[in-house]
């Protein structure tokens, strides 16, 4: 797991907050870790990516509730292995490509498409 400090908005050194990334599932060899990132930001939202693809996140929607949202597999075999890591295969939860657009912009405000 590697942490980074960052500065909260107003400067102070003392207001320091950890970001994680970490590799997540169970790859045998470290060689695979970089293909399962997970990402814990400073407000403790987290993401999941399969490569370099946003997969799921764990965050608040707009009533405050905080849930983890998983996409519905739509690539290769490996990156339903990474699904089924994260939730534990429940397929039957996972959304279509829109809602869980629709999801990432009710959770933060922006289109996924802006920060992909």
């Amino acid at each position: 797991m590697i942490q980074i400090n960052q500065i909260k908005k107003g400067g102070k050194m003392n207001q320091l907050n950890k970001v994680k990334f970490e590799n997540y599932g169970n790859y045998s060899s470290d060689n695979y870790g970089s293909h399962s990132l997970k990402f814990t930001d400073a407000n403790n939202k987290q993401y999941w990516f399969s490569y370099d693809t946003l997969i799921a996140f764990y965050a608040p929607d707009k009533s405050g509730l905080w849930s983890t949202y998983v996409i519905q597999n739509q690539w290769s075999t490996t990156t339903g292995k990474h699904l089924n890591w994260i939730d534990n295969g429940n397929k039957k939860e996972r959304l279509t490509p829109e809602d869980f657009e629709n999801k990432y912009l009710e959770c933060f405000g922006v289109p996924i498409k802006e920060v992909a």
